[in-house]
C-alpha cells in the first residue's frame, strides 16, 4: 500500500482502503455522496442510485473523501461523457449524467441550500436551460505555465481535476463555441512557436465576438441579446452563454417589474447588460458601478442602442445609493455580484434604502442563500426563486430570487 501523507488521519479508513458504498445525492460541487455506518463518503463521478467501489484518500473530521475505483451498479441516468478528457480535465462535473438530471439536480441544489444555510423552505421552479447545451460557451481562458528549460511550453488548458497548479493539455472544449474550436489549434501553434516571449506562465484569451475570435483583451468586444448591441472589453466579464440571455434577462425584467414598479437601480450594472435589457420596463433606470470604465461602457451602450430613460452612475462601495432619488416604495433594486456575493455594508445599504422589491442575480447559490438571511432578517421575504442553467455539463448555475418587502 502507498505511504500516506505525513498529515493524514487514518480513522475510520486508512490510507487507499478500498471500500463499496451506495450513493444517494450529489452535493452542489458535483461529488457524489454516500454513508458507511452513518459516516459520510464524497466520491466525485458516482451518481445517486449507483453502487460503487472507491478508493479513500482523506478522512475529516466527520466525513470522508475517496476516488472513484469502479461503478458495480450503474445509474440509469449515466451516459457516456461527451468529451475524452471528462474526468482528468477540472472543467465539467456533469457530463455523465443525462440533461435532464442534471437540471432537476441543480434544482434540489438550490432548495438545500435555502433549507440548510439560511433555514428557509421554499417551492423552487424547475431550473431553465437554453436549447444549446454543447458549443455555447463565448469565453475560454486556456492556461500555460513557465516554459521548460530548452524554452518549450508545456500543456495548454485547464486545472486538472483535484488539482490546484497540475494543467491538462485540452485540444479542444465541446462546451466552447465551435468558432472557438476551430480557432484554437492555430492558436495553440502560434503560443508554442513564440515561447521565447513567456518568462513565466500565461493566460489566452479567446472570446467569439462579431464573427471572429479575439485574443486582445484590450479589444472591443461585441455581443447581442435580443434587439439590443453590447460593448464591452474582450478581457472583461460579461456572460459567456449568449444562447440564453434573452430568456435570462427577459426573466429579470418580468420579476423585476410585475409588481408595477415605476423605477429601477441596477446595483452592479457592468457593462449595462441588465440596466439596459430591462430599460423599456421602466420610468427610469440608474445603473450603479464602482468601477468609472465599466460605467463609461454602459454610458456608450445606452447611447448606441437609443436608450434615453437610463443614467449610469460611479458610487463607492460605501455609499452606492447615496445619489438615487428615487421614491423607494416605487423601485425594484435589481443586484448581480461577483461570485462572493454581497457585503454585509452592502446589504445594510440596500435594507436601509427599503425598495419594494430585490431581485438577486448570483452565479454562487451558496452566497446567495448567505445574503438572503440578512435580508429576511432586514425585512424582505421570499417569493420566487428561479434557477437558470448558464453552464450545462459544469456545477455552476445562476439563480434568480425575487424578494419583497415586507
Amino acid at each position: 500500500m502507498q505511504r500516506p501523507p505525513k498529515k493524514f488521519v487514518p480513522t475510520p479508513f486508512e490510507y487507499h482502503q478500498e471500500i463499496e458504498l451506495e450513493v444517494q445525492s450529489l452535493t452542489n460541487l458535483g461529488a457524489g455522496v454516500g454513508r458507511i455506518n452513518g459516516w459520510v463518503v464524497f466520491v466525485p463521478f458516482a451518481l445517486p442510485g449507483e453502487t460503487v467501489k472507491a478508493r479513500v484518500f482523506r478522512n475529516d473530521k466527520n466525513c470522508s473523501h475517496a476516488d472513484l475505483i469502479e461503478v458495480l451498479v450503474p445509474s440509469p441516468d449515466r451516459i457516456e461523457p461527451g468529451c475524452e478528457l471528462f474526468g482528468t480535465c477540472g472543467g465539467c462535473q456533469y457530463q455523465h449524467l443525462s440533461y435532464e438530471k442534471q437540471l432537476a439536480w441543480k434544482t434540489r441544489q438550490v432548495g438545500e441550500l435555502m433549507k440548510h444555510m439560511a433555514g428557509i423552505e421554499f417551492p423552487v421552479n424547475d431550473c431553465l436551460s437554453s436549447e444549446q447545451t454543447w458549443n455555447y460557451r463565448s469565453k475560454i481562458t486556456p492556461h500555460f505555465e513557465k516554459p521548460r528549460g530548452g524554452g518549450e511550453i508545456g500543456p495548454i488548458g485547464f486545472l486538472a481535476f483535484g488539482r490546484r497548479s497540475q494543467l491538462i493539455d485540452v485540444p479542444q472544449c465541446p462546451i466552447a463555441m465551435e468558432s472557438i474550436n476551430a480557432a484554437l489549434p492555430e492558436i495553440r501553434e502560434k503560443t508554442r512557436a513564440n515561447s521565447a516571449r513567456y518568462k513565466r506562465g500565461a493566460t489566452i484569451l479567446l472570446r467569439a465576438t462579431d464573427g471572429r475570435i479575439e485574443t486582445n483583451p484590450k479589444a472591443t468586444a461585441v455581443e447581442r441579446v435580443g434587439d439590443l448591441t453590447f460593448q464591452f472589453l474582450a478581457g472583461d466579464f460579461f456572460q459567456n452563454n449568449p444562447f440564453i440571455l434573452p430568456a435570462f434577462t427577459g426573466y429579470a425584467a418580468t420579476k423585476a417589474s410585475e409588481a408595477g414598479a415605476k423605477y429601477l437601480v441596477d446595483a452592479y450594472c457592468g457593462s449595462g447588460l441588465f440596466a439596459l435589457t430591462l430599460a423599456k420596463n421602466f420610468e427610469k433606470v440608474a445603473g450603479v458601478e464602482v468601477s468609472e470604465t465599466s460605467c463609461e461602457w454602459a454610458r456608450k451602450n445606452a447611447k448606441a442602442n437609443g436608450i434615453a430613460n437610463a443614467e449610469f452612475l460611479t458610487a463607492s462601495a460605501e455609499a452606492i445609493f447615496e445619489k438615487i432619488d428615487f421614491p423607494a416604495q416605487e423601485t425594484t433594486v435589481l443586484i448581480d455580484p461577483p461570485r462572493k456575493g454581497s457585503t454585509p455594508e452592502f446589504l445594510e445599504q440596500l435594507i436601509r434604502f427599503g425598495p419594494s422589491r430585490v431581485v438577486y442575480i448570483s452565479c454562487n447559490p451558496a452566497t446567495q442563500v448567505r445574503d438572503l438571511k440578512q435580508l429576511s432578517e432586514g425585512g424582505y421575504q421570499l417569493s420566487d426563486v428561479q434557477p437558470f442553467d448558464l453552464f450545462p455539463h459544469t456545477r455552476h448555475l445562476e439563480c434568480v430570487m425575487t424578494l419583497e418587502k415586507r
